[in-house]
Formats: structure tokens, C-alpha cells, sequence
């Protein structure tokens, strides 16, 4: 099992450059990806609940400079609010300038406020991700035209290509979000579980489709409220549950470094 990082991006006063740095010492430590969130207009103040500051897509195109080896990816972009083909441009651009590093996670959103801010459907959310996914894979296999119920083109060049498909992670434990990770992802990403709770929702997963979908957790530790042992020890009760990655966010910016370093330390 790899362990994987979310990086801070909640707090509007982090200097970008601080990202970058903290993505350089991930790397560094042996941390196999870096993940960033993503809201766009939330309804109240960017923070513990609403993170994603810097631009998700673009941020990692920063960051893809200032490193070499670590995976780059959103945790979770939420695709029904944008333009898929922006977003298959985007991705593919970092995708492209990271050596192909880039896996792209998605989700639908959970804030009808912030959709409807923005003017996008959230009713219909569900079926345009789908849809959307399917738009990604298509534009990034150079094969056109696409005609969907929400999406289709009939002429168009799409470059740059990626030189191998990106991996498209899907997030999220309801039983629609393991549907969708069956039928449509390569990594399916849990959150708000404990190790139980994944075993049971991996299993659920695993009963949906023949596929080979990667299985991975998000989870939280701030050095606050649990040990930095029992977190650890939770983290490998992740792996004995069949979490092929642990993605961990470490609470804010200040001590994120020092406790991203411990808990790897500790982890070995």
C-alpha cells in the first residue's frame, strides 16, 4: 500500500509557493501522489469544509514544475459545474507538461447553493458526470464526433493528446458513486469511512463489475485528536481492508510539513 497526500489549499492568506514546497517534501519523504480539492464559489468562506482556494488544474501545472516523480491529481474535481471540454484541455495539458503524471478525480458536488451560484444543474448532476466522463474518454482518444444527451460535437481537432489514457478516479462511498467508479473509473477514492466501513463498500464495489478499479481512502489527521500512532495503526488497518492507497490530509498549512513527515516516519 502507497501512501498519498492532500495538500492544504482551504486557506485564501497560503502563499501558492507554499503549495509547491510542501508538494516538493511530500516527494521527498516518498509520498506517491499529491491530491488537490476543488469548489469554485461556495457559499460561505473557504476553509475546513470548503477547500480549493487555488484552481485545482491549474495549480497542479505549478506544481508539476517544481517536481519529477510524485502523481498529481484533484481529489475531487467536481465535473458537473464545468465545461468538459475545458476540462479535458486541462487535464491534458497538465497531463502533458507533468510527464504524465496526472489522474484526474471527479465527483458530482454535494452543495445545491454553490450550483446554482454558478448556474449549473444540480439536479441532473449524476447523468452529466456520466456523460462527461464518457466526453473525457473520447477527446482523449482523439476519435470524434461525440453525441450525447448534454455534450456532443460533430467536427473538431483535440490536442494535446496524452501519450497514455489518464486515469480518472472517481470519489465517493453512496451506492451511486460506486456504481459510477464500477462502470466508468480506473481508482475509486473513499471518504468519511473507517476500515470496516471500507472493506464493506469495497466489497459492494467489487460485486458491480468485472473491472479492474483501483481502490483507494482519503482520510484525516491533524494531530489534534487521535495519536499519531493509532493514526498510523489505522492507516494500515486500511491496507489489510484492501486500500491499494491511504491519501491523508494533515490539517493546516502551519505543522502541515512536520506532521506529513512523522506520520511517514512513524508509517515505515
Amino acid at each position: 500500500m502507497e501512501l498519498q497526500v492532500v495538500l492544504p489549499n482551504e486557506s485564501p492568506s497560503l502563499r501558492p509557493q507554499r503549495i509547491a514546497e510542501l508538494a516538493t517534501t511530500a516527494e521527498k519523504a516518498g509520498y506517491r501522489a499529491a491530491w488537490l480539492p476543488d469548489h469554485l464559489l461556495p457559499p460561505a468562506p473557504y476553509g475546513s469544509t470548503y477547500g480549493g482556494v487555488y484552481e485545482p488544474l491549474v495549480t497542479l501545472t505549478y506544481l508539476a514544475a517544481h517536481t519529477t516523480t510524485i502523481r498529481l491529481g484533484t481529489s475531487v474535481l467536481i465535473l458537473p459545474m464545468r465545461n468538459p471540454f475545458v476540462v479535458a484541455k486541462q487535464a491534458a495539458t497538465v497531463d502533458v507538461i507533468s510527464g504524465g503524471r496526472l489522474t484526474l478525480g471527479v465527483g458530482i458536488g454535494w452543495d445545491a447553493q454553490e450550483f446554482a451560484a454558478v448556474g449549473a444543474d444540480y439536479r441532473t448532476r449524476a447523468a452529466r458526470t456520466d456523460e462527461a466522463i464518457a466526453l473525457l474518454r473520447h477527446l482523449f482518444g482523439g476519435s470524434g464526433p461525440f453525441q450525447g444527451r448534454y455534450y456532443g460535437y460533430q467536427t473538431g481537432v483535440f490536442q494535446p493528446r496524452p501519450r497514455r489514457p489518464i486515469p480518472i478516479m472517481v470519489g465517493g462511498t453512496s451506492d451511486a458513486a460506486l456504481r459510477r467508479a464500477a462502470a466508468l473509473a480506473d481508482e475509486w477514492q473513499a471518504v468519511g469511512v473507517n476500515p470496516a466501513g471500507f472493506a464493506e463498500r469495497l466489497a459492494r464495489l467489487r460485486g458491480l463489475s468485472d473491472r479492474e478499479v483501483r481502490p483507494t481512502v482519503r482520510v484525516a489527521w491533524n494531530g489534534d485528536r487521535v495519536g499519531l500512532g493509532k493514526a498510523v495503526e489505522q492507516t494500515h488497518a486500511f491496507a489489510e481492508a484492501g486500500a491499494a492507497a491511504v491519501a491523508v490530509w494533515f490539517g493546516g498549512a502551519d505543522g502541515f510539513a512536520d506532521r506529513m513527515t512523522r506520520f511517514v516516519e512513524q508509517f515505515a
